[in-house]
């Protein structure tokens, strides 16, 4: 058949390739020593030739490439009849015992000899359905045959009856169970690998496969620091791949979300994202509240302060715990410390603010809630602009409580931070709020709730600050891209905002390519100016519609619609022009940031 199976407990993607000139048959061997022979010596006096040693061995002869036979479509679908034959039966063997195991009390009585039986008899079963995969994934196989594999959902078969549930029983069994626990892990993380490389149709199952398994190998790591910090590494790594070629999926990053412990505030923007991507996890309801819980009841020695204060907001804003003395407090806490904060933080602050800022636009969605009235309005049909796909008016909805106090603590959030629009660390955090706000600029029922506390004289203000302080023309009519040749460089919260509902259409086709998971969220200098002239693009694309900014192409100046040309409240702003005038002369004499 020329179907061989694995070998017990074998990686061969770490077994040392042995270096052989390779021809086909019939054809003569020439090695790399006979031609480095053949070459004419740079000498004029040739060496005298030395006799041969009697002690030197004769040399060996090597062995021509084994002739292979083609196989034909009968022998290969009798093959594959005959491996699903005898996989079947192993699956429903491990089925019974895994069964009858999970039911057994004295289970934890097993002895060694026990625990390697059950270990061979789902080894088994994975090398069946190793064979499975090779015999109906063969180059010669048939479009029918090809397809078997998923019409009878063998990957999904192969993690549950063949990993998942023997992964379990053994983890119950803790910490009785542990060397035998290791010894499977290791033994599904090398099929599993070995799959990814010899089986690509499922490629993206298969990597989903290497991240449940080092999430479950960092699990039981208690006794070495290092082994589980490597393994949560090892697992992040799987998913952000997996997260990558399925960026809509929600469970993902939930899974994610776990592994960013003890990081919460990255573990927020996670869970939240979780929720509102195309396909959410619903799951993520429940174990978001391991995050939230501990912070109802203290303030972990692990978090700062305000991120202690902002992540207490969301957890009331979610979970309806708490009462409004609760929130006003955790708010005010929150906002008092955050210009301090973003000042004493410099360029820590940039993954902060994308965070925040993505965690801030999942608040006002709900966190992903159909009864939430923006998620709603982006579900509605694009020819039914105020009616429901329930039949309901949208603009006679009135928002939830939540979402009004969600939506007062985004505003305020938002004007403490605009208020520093010469300081670079802040743009990350007001490019994904303004990507949320042009999403929905395309939704006039979603904006109705939105466009009135939303501080759009501040943006127009630092619209025209960062379009002053440019020295070169931005890229505003289209979005910008690297020059012609170049490959797309996405900015760290590009990758954040993938997959978003509200950030869907943002980027252009093929802007993610292939990037080590590293340089992904690598900082360049480059960035800043690549940020403001991102900001400028997305200004540019609001005041186009002209409801509330505007922009006048004669003097490149934005402008704001008289209804949102209000005063702007508080001492450490007494007049933009003033404030604007200041930042600039601060530049001018070196003591600020340099714009673009």
């Amino acid at each position: 058949m020329g179907i061989s199976p694995v070998h017990d407990g074998v990686d061969t993607r770490t077994q040392p390739r042995l270096k052989t000139e390779w021809a086909m048959p019939g054809e003569h061997v020439v090695s790399n020593t006979q031609c480095r022979c053949n070459l004419k010596p740079h000498y004029s006096h040739p060496l005298p030739r030395q006799p041969p040693s009697p002690e030197e061995p004769p040399p060996l002869e090597m062995m021509r490439q084994p002739e292979t036979r083609p196989i034909s479509q009968d022998q290969l679908v009798a093959e594959v009849k005959g491996i699903y034959a005898g996989l079947v039966m192993v699956e429903t063997k491990c089925i019974e015992v895994d069964n009858a195991q999970s039911s057994n009390p004295d289970a934890n009585k097993l002895n060694n000899e026990q625990w390697q039986a059950l270990i061979a008899l789902h080894r088994t079963l994975l090398h069946e359905h190793h064979d499975f995969f090779l015999a109906s994934q063969h180059p010669s196989a048939s479009l029918p045959l090809r397809r078997l594999a998923a019409k009878y959902s063998m990957p999904a078969r192969m993690w549950r009856h063949g990993i998942h549930s023997f992964l379990e029983l053994l983890r119950h069994r803790l910490p009785a169970s542990l060397e035998h626990m290791l010894t499977f892990l290791y033994l599904a993380y090398s099929m599993m690998a070995l799959l990814y490389e010899t089986v690509p149709a499922f490629e993206e199952t298969w990597i989903e496969c290497l991240g449940d398994l080092g999430r479950y190998r960092m699990a039981i790591e208690d006794d070495d620091i290092k082994d589980r910090e490597v393994w949560t590494g090892v697992s992040r790594h799987w998913y952000s791949k997996a997260s990558d070629k399925s960026p809509d999926t929600g469970r993902l990053y939930h899974h994610l979300a776990i592994l960013a412990w003890p990081n919460a505030l990255q573990q927020l923007y996670y869970y939240a994202k979780s929720l509102c991507v195309p396909i959410p996890f619903l799951s993520t309801r429940e174990s978001v509240m391991t995050l939230f819980d501990p912070i109802f009841e203290s303030d972990p020695r692990h978090l700062s302060k305000i991120d202690t204060y902002f992540i207490r907001v969301h957890g009331i804003l979610f979970s309806g715990k708490g009462d409004d003395n609760m929130l006003a407090v955790a708010m005010k806490e929150f906002l008092v410390r955050l210009d301090g904060t973003i000042a004493g933080s410099t360029k820590k602050w940039l993954e902060a603010g994308y965070f925040m800022g993505i965690a801030t636009a999942c608040s006002l969605l709900g966190y992903g809630m159909e009864s939430n009235v923006l998620m709603r309005a982006m579900a509605q049909r694009s020819d039914e602009t105020d009616v429901a796909i329930d039949g309901s008016s949208i603009l006679q909805t009135p928002p939830s409580k939540s979402f009004t106090q969600a939506l007062d603590f985004a505003a305020k959030t938002y004007d403490i931070v605009l208020r520093r629009w010469g300081d670079t660390n802040t743009l990350p955090f007001i490019h994904t709020i303004l990507v949320f706000i042009l999403k929905m600029t395309q939704y006039p029922t979603g904006i109705s709730y939105l466009e009135k506390s939303f501080p759009w004289k501040l943006t127009m203000a630092m619209l025209n600050y960062h379009l002053d302080s440019c020295d070169f023309k931005p890229s505003m009519d289209n979005f910008p891209s690297p020059e012609k040749g170049e490959r797309p460089r996405p900015l760290p919260e590009d990758y954040a905002m993938r997959g978003l509902t509200y950030a869907a259409d943002y980027h252009p086709k093929d802007w993610f390519g292939e990037i080590d998971e590293d340089e992904k969220y690598f900082e360049l200098a480059s960035m800043t100016d690549q940020r403001k002239e991102r900001i400028l693009y997305l200004g540019y694309k609001i005041a186009s519609q002209g409801k509330w900014l505007t922009f006048d192409a004669d003097s490149m100046k934005f402008g704001i619609m008289p209804a949102y040309d209000v005063k702007i409240d508080g001492a450490a702003d007494p007049s933009l022009e003033s404030t604007l005038d200041l930042i600039k002369s601060e530049e001018d004499s070196g003591s600020g940031e340099k714009g673009c």
